[in-house]
């Protein structure tokens, strides 16, 4: 039923006319050993172009771009050609590079857009700019906000492909609320020629039209004298508040001298930043995603964050889904997931309760949420192990699976093990019998506990009733899986 919904609603929003195409437009000069050249990006925003539907009820986007270099009246270089977004059952944005080798010189830009499928829905856009690099000082490219990179698969073929990594530039130089980093991308050439020992690329923040600016984030990277040195580096803008913003990237040497210098403006929104997070309990939330959320959806949220959640929280929760106190419920969950990732709580939530709705489905026992058992709830509240190990078919044991977590970030130790099992046979009826995590149930018993039902005699140690283990053989293999893994 939820595809099916998915599906109408698609159909109905491509079948809107839509105008005031919304295109992202942006260029970076750089250096080769023949001719420089230039990179122009292209972001077009998909909910501002016409999608026409094509075979197997998928769409598609189509848009005439034309690039127009000018020195004068007089067109130098141009470029024209349909730009077609990836077929999709959503509208998606889409992007575009072209690289133009120029000769050095002051140019006009011109790049015009244009929806191929809705009449009259066109944007034009001018600027100019100097291309050349000197062939005996230190110089650089432009510089490249980046909204990801990766590295290039072996042979893969794309204009977003340089020096093995695959870079997606940043539309419209715009960091919303769901960025945590600020990634760029820039070259240095001719440092080979100019120094003979390292040098430090120097990059900051600071403040947008604003006289006297500081940095607010700075940091440096030693490089290593070369003909052309490539720069990729994130920087983390998690704290960095909303507001208009330059990033520079300098060039030094040693002795902090100055040798080179670009800079580009960005935008940053931020709307979650707090200095307090306990204010977070005044914040509005209605427009907001936990607006959306019924009674039912809520407490269910609530109830599969509840391993995540301070145990002093446990109980004011519940209070508050007893006394169906909504709003508090709202507040909270809303308060919970803005402290976790304050640029997209959202997001993050998502992401949480698709991880929760498997769980709650995996180890569902008939009487209450997956997630509420004690296999779901150590899930959730230290993630998948590395490795689990499910025996139910020795017949001095109940069913028991055997947890490993190879390294374990929750108490810095390493191989920490889990041990549950089902004493009442009761389907998905698993309960902690012991673990080696610091601050969880230890019991040092826990192998006479499981392999009670087996003969007295084959407990280890000459006491039969003081030992903690229990002879190892082909039906009985709890210390053996607890010891090899």
């Amino acid at each position: 039923m939820k595809k099916s919904i998915l599906t109408i609603v698609a159909s109905i929003c491509f079948s809107i006319g839509l105008f005031a195409i919304d295109a992202s437009i942006s260029f970076a000069t750089f250096k080769t050993p023949d001719n420089p050249y230039i990179e122009v990006y292209l972001h077009i925003a998909g909910q501002t172009v016409a999608f026409k539907e094509m075979p197997d009820s998928l769409y598609q986007a189509n848009v005439e771009v034309v690039i127009l270099f000018k020195q004068g009246d007089e067109i130098i270089k141009f470029d024209k050609y349909a730009l077609n977004s990836p077929l999709t059952k959503n509208r998606i944005d889409f992007i575009d590079l072209k690289r133009f080798a120029l000769d050095p010189g002051q140019y006009d830009l011109v790049v015009a857009v244009s929806d191929l499928n809705e009449e009259g829905n066109a944007k034009e856009y001018n600027t100019d700019f100097n291309i050349g690099f000197s062939e005996t000082d230190i110089c650089q490219s432009g510089l490249t906000l980046l909204s990801s990179y990766d590295k290039a698969e072996a042979g893969e073929q794309s204009m977003f492909v340089k020096n093995g990594i695959k870079m997606e530039p940043l539309p419209f130089n715009f960091y919303n609320r769901r960025a945590s980093r600020l990634i760029f991308y820039n070259e240095v050439y001719n440092s080979e020629k100019v120094l003979g020992e390292d040098y430090l690329v120097s990059y900051s923040i600071e403040p947008a039209n604003k006289e006297n600016a500081k940095p607010i984030m700075i940091g440096h990277k030693r490089q290593k004298p070369a003909p052309v040195v490539p720069v990729l580096i994130g920087m983390d803008i998690t704290e960095l508040p909303s507001g208009n913003y330059t990033l520079i990237v300098e060039v030094r040497d040693r002795a902090k001298g100055l040798l080179s210098r670009k800079t580009v403006f960005f935008q940053r929104s931020n709307p979650f930043l707090e200095e307090a997070p306990v204010e977070m309990v005044d914040f509005d939330v209605r427009e907001e995603f936990v607006q959306m959320l019924d009674e039912e959806e809520l407490e269910y949220s609530l109830r599969a964050l509840t391993p995540k959640i301070p145990q002093n929280d446990v109980e004011a929760v519940d209070i508050m889904i007893k006394k169906e106190n909504i709003e508090g419920q709202r507040l909270y969950l809303f308060s919970y997931w803005a402290g976790q990732a304050p640029n997209n709580p959202q997001a993050a939530y998502d992401k949480y309760m698709e991880i929760a709705r498997a769980v709650d489905q995996m180890y569902d026992s008939g009487f209450r949420h997956g997630f509420e058992t004690d296999r779901g709830y150590y899930y959730l509240k230290y993630g998948q192990p590395d490795d689990m190990e499910m025996r139910d078919q020795e017949p001095s044991a109940p069913p028991y699976e055997i947890w490993t977590y190879y390294e374990f970030p929750a108490t810095n130790q390493n191989n920490v093990k889990f041990v549950f099992y089902n004493p009442s046979l009761s389907p998905g009826d698993y309960t902690l019998l012991h673990s080696t995590a610091i601050g969880e149930r230890s019991n040092p018993s826990w192998l006479r506990e499981l392999y009670r039902n087996a003969p007295a005699n084959e407990l280890n140690g000459d006491d039969p009733f003081g030992g903690n283990d229990v002879m190892d053989n082909f039906n009985r293999n709890a210390s053996r899986v607890f010891r090899d893994y």
